[in-house]
């Protein structure tokens, strides 16, 4: 088999609620999310599993530092770009072209807002639908203030999230999910 590029191959849902079973969020729960997908800065992109919390357990015969690996950890930050209406200067709640407008940006703007975060990468690219058996990364975490960034290039905002649960390596469901 051969390897793929990474360029335009991830795909993120933003969810507002919770899929049934988060290691297998069926394809109609990922749809009800916003797909942030086209609308997150690739440079800064990092949501992943990071090193777990390590304890002391080892046995009283045993002369190094054995460590049992404990809770698990990941990091949640991304830079949603804002899209305002050019008329008004307001955000932007759709187009035609866009139908989500400065939805990523509004569903992480407050801090404490709890969401779940689903990423594909695999040689699909990131505008392929999602389909059952899809390989699949959710990541649930809590928003924290939006962060201020440079104000170079395009106008966005820095998300970081309280890291609270995970489920890596899972698949997409078929079906309607809850």
């Amino acid at each position: 088999m051969p390897k793929s590029l990474a360029d335009g191959r991830t795909k993120v849902a933003l969810l507002t609620v919770k899929p049934a079973d988060p290691k297998k969020p069926t394809v109609a729960e990922l749809e009800a999310g916003i797909d942030a997908s086209c609308r997150l800065n690739s440079s800064d992109f990092n949501v992943g599993a990071t090193d777990s919390e390590t304890i002391d357990e080892k046995e009283l015969c045993v002369e190094g530092n054995a460590v049992a690996l404990g809770p698990s950890n990941a990091t949640i930050e991304f830079t949603p770009f804002r899209y305002f209406d050019p008329e008004t200067g307001k955000a932007e709640t759709g187009t035609a072209e866009a139908e989500i407008g400065d939805a990523v940006f509004q569903a992480t703007k407050h801090k404490g807002t709890r969401l779940w975060i689903y990423v594909r990468e695999t040689s699909k690219l990131s505008t392929a639908p999602w389909e059952a058996g899809d390989e699949v990364d959710g990541y649930e975490f809590i928003t924290d203030n939006p962060q201020q960034l440079d104000r170079t290039g395009y106008i966005k905002r820095k998300i970081k999230g309280a890291f609270q649960d995970l489920w890596l390596n899972g698949e997409v469901a078929a079906g309607t999910g809850g």
